[in-house]
């Protein structure tokens, strides 16, 4: 590659935040805002001491500028990048200055996984309102002329400060599918986690974004409600994603890591996490009480009682309902097994158990980890500390 890129002002420097949905691993990711405008759910880790902020558009412009000039190279000079062409995209990535390397990996990245999705980053993408997001999009769609997705993190709040007529220009200006954190269906719930949104909030949002013709991806969170709230937080999220009807559910299992509130109201016996069977319990009648959802059910996390709890709803459902009865008529001591297995990341679901080798490593680390029925919520609450 015999051409170089013109840096930029040295005011300016390309940004990507810290995470986005397991969806847009292969997305482009463009910082239009950074961290979080709430801040003050109990059992999030992400945005906690740092200050929210939205970037100047012109700003988010170049960094889209950046992407394109070196996409627009590597396109004319490597082709499609493959696992033989790595050495010769570090040897670019290192000879350029480095105020460039981050764009240049952002684009090589994008390259590698398709071109098909660009995903605005942080906690909500729509924060920066509608004035600011059309500007991004516009110039999304002038400098990338072909068809991919656009998608954001946002609130429920924020939602609602659209007009229908706003979020439908969105949708017109090519932003295709939001993700909103529902969390729970249940005020109770979410009043004790902080969530700045109450039941009638979600879906008022929900069915705004689906009006809006945006598709949309709710989450929930197995065992937000602690022993207390179980049953409340499973009905109460799955009637209210009956209402919402969304086009993706996905599952997001508590994990609470040191420093966050909700840590310290665990250590101090005000909540109760949930047991592995008591999740499954939860998970069997949220799916239960589902009902007239056309859409998708997702649980890409590792983070998850069970990985390959997915499906198409209503199709599905009788399937996935019987996947978690099974993990519910295990023997305590094969449960046990799988539990060590899955938070130790051997096991992805109950069909993993069938296969003698894996079954046979998750038998192992029981026996290194001296896991037995009695100690094993303990043992798998630490594997799972890994992972948040």
């Amino acid at each position: 590659m015999t051409e170089t890129s013109t840096t930029q002002p040295p005011e300016w420097h390309f940004e990507q935040g810290p995470i986005r949905p397991p969806s847009e691993a292969h997305s482009l990711l463009l910082r239009v805002s950074r961290n979080c405008p709430w801040n003050r759910c109990t059992f999030c880790p992400v945005y906690k001491g740092r200050k929210f902020s939205m970037r100047p558009v012109e700003d988010v412009c170049r960094d889209i500028d950046a992407v394109a000039r070196h996409l627009d190279l590597l396109r004319r000079n490597l082709g499609e990048p493959g696992v033989e062409t790595q050495g010769l995209l570090q040897l670019w990535h290192d000879r350029l200055p480095s105020a460039e390397q981050a764009s240049f990996r952002a684009a090589a990245h994008w390259l590698a996984g398709g071109l098909q999705s660009v995903f605005l980053q942080d906690a909500d993408g729509l924060i920066v309102g509608p004035k600011r997001l059309r500007v991004i999009l516009a110039h999304l769609q002038a400098t990338f002329p072909w068809t991919f997705r656009i998608t954001a993190y946002t609130r429920s709040q924020t939602v609602l400060r659209f007009s229908q007529e706003e979020l439908i220009a969105l949708r017109q200006a090519g932003l295709t599918r939001l993700h909103i954190g529902l969390e729970s269906g249940c005020d109770a719930v979410l009043e004790k986690v902080c969530k700045g949104a109450t039941r009638a909030m979600h879906i008022q949002a929900g069915q705004r974004v689906k009006q809006a013709g945006i598709e949309l991806s709710e989450y929930v969170m197995p065992g937000l409600g602690g022993r207390e709230l179980s049953e409340h937080h499973a009905r109460d999220s799955a009637t209210a994603l009956n209402a919402i009807r969304p086009d993706f559910i996905r599952l997001r299992t508590l994990a609470i890591p040191e420093g966050v509130p909700l840590h310290e109201e665990w250590r101090s016996g005000r909540f109760e996490f949930c047991t592995s069977v008591e999740i499954a319990r939860e998970l069997l009648l949220f799916l239960q009480n589902l009902d007239g959802i056309a859409g998708e059910l997702a649980s890409d996390h590792v983070l998850n009682l069970f990985e390959d709890l997915t499906g198409i709803l209503p199709a599905d459902q009788p399937r996935l309902v019987a996947m978690v009865q099974d993990f519910l008529d295990l023997t305590d001591e094969r449960r046990c097994v799988y539990l060590v297995g899955r938070r130790g990341g051997m096991l992805r679901g109950l069909r993993d158990l069938i296969d003698p080798i894996k079954e046979a490593a998750a038998r192992n680390l029981c026996e290194q980890l001296g896991a037995t029925p009695d100690n094993v919520e303990d043992i798998c609450r630490r594997l799972m500390q890994r992972f948040i």
